[in-house]
C-alpha cells in the first residue's frame, strides 16, 4: 500500500480511490489490485461512491467520481460553474465528448480533467472528472504546455509555436489509440491561460484534421466560458 497514515480505514480508502483511478474496475479487479479483502473492498468502494468519490459506469466498473474534482478545485470556482453551462452546448454542437484540463498544481507531468460532459450514447472518449492526465501527450497538453511559465515540457518548441500562432491545439493518436482531439486556451482576466478546453472522439468519425472541423466552435466556447467566469 505503500507509505500510510497510520489510520488503517483511511489508507485503506486510498488504495481504492488510486486503484479505481488507474482504470476503471470490477470488484474483483479492484480485489486483485489493493489486496484487500472482497467484503471489505466492496464496503469501502460504496463507501466512496456514496460520497460521490467513487461512481459507476454502465458496466459496474467503479472510477473516480465527481466530488473529487469538487474538492480540488471549490464549489465556488467560477469556471467550473460556467463550464456547467458551456460544455453541455460544446457537446451537443459537436456530437463529441468534451473536457476541461488544468494543471495539476503538485504535479508539472499531469493535467486533471475537472469537467466533462459526454454525449448519451455511441462510441465516446470518456474522461472522468478527477482523472489525471500526461502532460507528454494529447491537444490539451500542448495548450497548457504553450502558455506555461515552466518553460520544460514534453513538445518540442516548434510545435509549441504552431500552437501559439494557431491559437488551438490537435492531436491524432497521442494520447490513446483511435483517438482525435481539439483545444483551446481559457484565459483569466490578465490574459494568462489558466485552463485548455478539449473536444475528442474516435479518429475514424473525428478525423485526422480534427482542428479543421472544430477549432472555431472550441475557441469560441473558450470565450464563452471567459465571459461568463467575469460576469460572475
Amino acid at each position: 500500500m505503500g507509505q500510510g497514515s497510520g489510520i488503517g480505514v483511511l489508507d485503506k480508502a486510498v488504495v481504492v480511490l488510486r486503484a479505481a483511478a488507474a482504470t476503471p474496475c470490477a470488484l474483483g479487479e479492484l480485489c486483485e489490485r489493493t489486496g484487500l479483502p472482497r467484503a471489505t473492498a466492496h464496503r469501502l468502494a460504496v463507501g466512496l461512491e456514496a460520497h460521490r468519490l467513487l461512481t459507476r459506469d454502465a458496466d459496474g466498473r467503479w472510477r473516480p467520481g465527481p466530488a473529487l474534482g469538487e474538492l480540488a478545485h471549490g464549489h465556488g470556482d467560477p469556471l467550473l460553474t460556467a463550464a456547467e453551462e458551456v460544455l453541455p452546448q460544446l457537446r451537443d454542437l459537436t456530437g463529441e465528448s468534451v473536457q476541461l484540463y488544468r494543471r495539476d498544481g503538485l504535479d508539472p507531468t499531469a493535467r486533471v480533467c475537472v469537467a466533462a460532459a459526454e454525449p448519451a450514447s455511441g462510441l465516446r472518449d470518456t474522461v472522468p472528472v478527477g482523472v489525471r492526465v500526461s502532460m507528454a501527450a494529447g491537444s490539451g497538453a500542448k495548450i497548457l504546455a504553450a502558455w506555461s511559465r515552466d518553460r520544460t515540457s514534453a513538445f518540442p518548441e516548434s510545435v509549441l509555436d504552431e500552437v501559439r500562432r494557431r491559437g488551438w491545439a490537435q492531436s491524432v493518436a497521442e494520447r490513446e489509440a483511435g483517438v482525435a482531439s481539439v483545444s483551446a486556451p481559457v484565459r483569466d482576466a490578465t490574459g494568462a491561460v489558466v485552463a485548455a478546453v478539449s473536444v475528442s472522439g474516435p479518429v475514424d468519425r473525428i478525423g485526422r484534421r480534427p482542428g479543421a472541423r472544430w477549432a472555431d466552435a472550441l475557441l469560441a466556447a473558450a470565450r464563452q466560458l471567459e465571459g461568463l467566469v467575469a460576469s460572475r
